[in-house]
């Protein structure tokens, strides 16, 4: 059956950021969850980490076959691929049996089974993979397991523009190992949620994914979702089953508070993101499971911006893929496999815009050199042990050949374009006092190096030094002979005065 072409969507730059929190979100949930699966329950004083263990066993902040599955989705889909063609499952599930011949770290009884048979069978990957799924849910009254809505975030951002093509396509994935009814529509409803999420920023999409399922099951998981709010994660202890896995991904997501601006006592709205992770990983048994699946709704919602650094700096996982390349993958799917004008995500590297450029010490602390991206791009060495890039850079190193750590932070030089300003300059500051605290000497830079280095540089003062805002404004300014920006950037500069406070901790 030919589908017709899904309309695309244009992502302004908050979108863009929530787009590109969807897989990463997911892969930082699986990575958080790993090491308590099948556990005893974590208490509610109980931090979870990425601390790595678990059935792999895995590295600290490996993620495991959650998010390995929903990688070999966004392969296929981030080349524009309507996910619904036989062409794209074929390839789905092609990636499938590599994923599973190259030795996956864990593998769900019912999808290990159905790949098994799968690869025995003849006809297309996709064709044969279909036949074993169905084969085996008529056979087993207990087929509904949550292997497929682990990995379904990615399928939401290839239908941004189009919600009834997203959920054929939801259906589609999810039937490859999981046609249960029960997995469909979760992988629907969940598409629906992350989907608006990205749009507009809200959770509502999950609800109002309910007009998208068949109008029998509609109140079975209206009530389902009630149930859900009206219970903490742990009540939904058989978290294996697609639908108590939902239901804990849920309550974790709409139980949890979201707290209050307060950026002089570093607390932020994005950092529900945080807490409604630990607090699925906290409803116990199948904890990376439900993470990931609660981590790419609340990176759709929240974004990319909002992920902890230390999280983005961790996570990795098969195929030898980090943070920055899990964000390329979930941007080029929601853009329909294209690049922007710049070639980002795609590109190497991304050009310097003309800027001459510079290098010069931070005025507080010589072991932090202030630049910008023409510096990380020219043909003499930096003396570095480590870059806090806070532009967009290419997908290569920034200072190739140079054993340097790379810390990117997604900050737009654009008022408006920031949805989580005050948390994101507070982690890349808190980023810049990591790496001095270990001995690295850092290269701060933004693209021109006039406003968003010297906003995290001024953060960075009042953190290590205790310096007072417009001290450090001061001295920042007479340093930055390169030009000074800041003042065009009133957002940004006001950011900076509400987090330089005096009753901000280090």
């Amino acid at each position: 059956m030919a589908h017709a072409p899904v309309p695309h969507r244009h992502l302004d730059a908050r979108a863009a950021d929530r787009a590109a929190g969807v897989l990463l979100g997911a892969a930082v949930g699986d990575a958080l969850g790993v090491p308590y699966e099948f556990q005893p329950t974590l208490r509610e004083d109980q931090q979870p980490r990425m601390i790595g263990g678990g059935l792999g066993p895995y590295e600290p902040g490996e993620y495991s076959d959650d998010t390995q599955m929903q990688v070999c989705i966004a392969q296929v889909a981030a080349t524009g691929a309507d996910l619904r063609s036989p062409e794209a499952l074929d390839a789905i599930a092609a990636g499938f049996q590599g994923w599973l011949s190259e030795g996956a770290s864990d593998v769900g009884d019912q999808t290990s089974l159905v790949l098994s048979t799968a690869a025995r069978a003849p006809g297309s990957a996709g064709t044969a993979m279909r036949e074993a799924a169905r084969q085996y849910t008529a056979g087993n009254v207990r087929s509904a397991g949550n292997g497929s809505l682990m990995r379904t975030g990615i399928v939401a951002l290839a239908y941004l523009g189009d919600a009834a093509a997203m959920a054929e396509a939801a259906i589609a994935v999810s039937a490859l190992t999981h046609p249960d009814p029960d997995c469909a529509d979760a992988c629907v409803l969940w598409c629906s949620g992350i989907r608006t999420a990205v749009l507009h920023g809200t959770f509502d999409g999950v609800r109002d994914g309910l007009t998208l399922l068949p109008p029998e099951r509609r109140q079975t998981w209206a009530e389902r979702l009630d149930e859900a709010q009206a219970h903490p994660p742990h009540h939904f202890a058989n978290n294996g089953w697609v639908v108590h896995a939902l239901q804990a991904a849920w309550s974790a997501v709409t139980r949890t508070t979201v707290p209050e601006l307060n950026p002089a006592q570093a607390v932020f709205p994005a950092q529900h993101l945080r807490h409604a992770l630990e607090a699925a990983v906290r409803a116990g048994t199948d904890t990376d499971t439900v993470a990931a699946i609660t981590g790419a709704l609340l990176g759709a919602h929240w974004g990319c911006s909002a992920i902890p650094l230390d999280w983005q700096q961790a996570v990795h996982g098969w195929p030898g893929l980090t943070a920055p390349d899990l964000v390329r993958l979930a941007v080029l799917t929601a853009r329909s496999g294209n690049d922007d004008n710049t070639g980002w995500p795609s590109a190497p590297s991304l050009p310097a815009g003309g800027h001459a450029r510079f290098a010069v010490p931070h005025p507080h602390d010589d072991g932090v050199i202030l630049g910008n991206l023409a510096l990380a791009q020219g043909a003499e060495p930096v003396d570095v042990d480590a870059v806090v890039s806070l532009c967009r850079v290419g997908s290569d190193p920034l200072l190739p050949g140079a054993d340097v750590e790379q810390v990117r932070v997604w900050l737009v030089d654009s008022e408006g374009a920031n949805a989580n300003l005050h948390h994101v300059v507070d982690q890349a500051a808190r980023q810049v006092l990591r790496l001095r605290r270990e001995g690295k000497r850092v290269l701060l830079h933004c693209h021109a190096g006039q406003s968003r280095t010297p906003a995290v540089a001024a953060v960075y003062s009042h953190l290590a030094k205790g310096t007072d805002t417009e001290s450090a404004l001061r001295d920042l300014r007479r340093a930055l002979t390169g030009g000074w920006h800041l003042d065009a950037h009133p957002e940004l500069r006001s950011a900076v005065r509400d987090l330089t406070a005096p009753t901000v901790a280090a």
